[in-house]
């Protein structure tokens, strides 16, 4: 049996992972812990095979936040994150563990243009655009220290994360697909990850007890218009694709301001290169 704790309550992430690795019955036990307050300081986390780190902040408008604030995230995404794996380690005392991270494609920043495809490879180096994406790169600075030959750090930089209940970006598009009768049928691509490939990949992770850097991804990059399109369609609407504006809307991607930027977060390229689906671990 393999012994797994969540340490961060009822989030999305967490939340999902559970419900997936119940349909593998008593072959897996995981608990979840809340990472508010100090009381967890006072658990055990000696009995189980993995840690799986899902505490932190997700992502905020970072042009409308204060300096507490900021210093919130660098509290919660980097420095809870450490301590946890710490004491994680200090109880496990030698025996094999598993700290398992979830870090995102932010650390590389959040530039993407609808007129250039932007790729990322085993040689980018991290470069975030601003505090939440450092707030994820300095807890992976701090965490790659502690692994050993006995304690394996994981660490996943997924791209964004979508399916039945997840929030963020993947609400606005819903939000267009239920609302709009026609969408611009733009040819980009994007690197995204299902839910349930994520927790697929978690469990294969932890069936294996690898540390190491990883970037889970779909098989297929995403078109934006296509995702839309689906959504719609799960929904029982029907929505319409045209091609024929988007000269005037790749245009758009090079006006400064508001416009050029919903524009290109709306269609621009990121991705990971396929080369990165490979197993990048120690």
């Amino acid at each position: 049996m393999k012994r797994i704790l969540i340490t961060g309550a009822n989030s999305y992430i967490g939340t999902s992972f559970e419900k997936y690795i119940a349909k593998f019955g008593i072959d897996y036990q995981v608990d979840t812990i809340d990472m508010h307050g100090d009381a967890w300081r006072e658990v055990d986390f000696s009995g189980y095979d993995s840690l799986f780190h899902v505490a932190g902040i997700a992502h905020a408008d970072v042009a409308k936040v204060s300096e507490e604030t900021k210093q919130m995230y660098y509290q919660v995404n980097s420095t809870l994150a450490i301590e946890t794996a710490k004491k994680y380690q200090q109880d496990l005392d030698g025996k094999i563990g598993q700290f398992i991270y979830m870090s995102s494609i932010i650390i590389y920043g959040e530039e993407t243009n609808i007129n250039k495809k932007r790729v990322i490879t085993s040689e980018t180096e991290p470069n975030p655009s601003n505090f939440y994406g450092d707030s994820k790169l300095q807890a992976e600075i701090g965490l790659k220290p502690l692994a050993t030959e006995s304690f394996h750090i994981a660490i996943l930089r997924p791209p964004m994360i979508y399916g039945p209940g997840s929030k963020g970006n993947y609400q606005q598009l819903v939000k267009l697909a239920l609302k709009l009768p026609a969408f611009p049928d733009v040819d980009n691509e994007r690197s995204m990850l299902h839910i349930e490939k994520l927790c697929e990949y978690v469990k294969n992770l932890v069936d294996s007890q690898k540390g190491g850097i990883f970037f889970p991804q779909n098989e297929e990059y995403t078109r934006t218009s296509h995702m839309v399109r689906d959504i719609a369609k799960e929904n029982g609407r029907s929505i319409y694709l045209f091609s024929w504006m988007n000269w005037a809307i790749r245009l758009l991607g090079y006006v400064p301001g508001k416009i050029g930027r919903l524009t290109n977060k709306a269609f621009g390229n990121l991705v990971y290169s396929y080369n990165l689906m490979e197993d990048k671990n120690d």
